[in-house]
């Protein structure tokens, strides 16, 4: 299953006390990549939160895999987790009544 997390803020923390463990947490994101767990990673523009897919058997396991990273488990930032499922809107192209489908 893939998962979308995105990043928050955790209330009252400062940014620079991340700044001793970015290092780690990069290590971990691509200790990630290589596990073939993460699938992408990427910030948003506007704020620089973190956007993660990831490939896990369900919400509850992206969940664990995520308070393991080192941000998370010092508290400093948490993570807002999404299940996606494939897209079915093509269904409509090929049936044939339903509406819109240009019988």
């Amino acid at each position: 299953m893939r998962i979308l997390a995105i990043e928050r803020d955790m209330p009252g923390v400062n940014p620079k006390r991340m700044l001793p463990h970015l290092r780690s947490e990069a290590a971990a994101v691509w200790a990630l990549t290589k596990g073939d767990v993460l699938r992408g990673a990427w910030f948003t523009a506007a704020d620089h939160r973190a956007v993660l897919l990831l490939e896990c058997a369900g919400e509850a396991q992206a969940r664990r895999i995520l308070g393991a990273l080192p941000l998370v488990k010092r508290r400093l930032i948490g993570f807002d987790v999404c299940a996606l499922r494939p897209y079915d809107g093509f269904e409509r192209l090929f049936s044939r009544g339903a509406p819109g489908a240009g019988a």
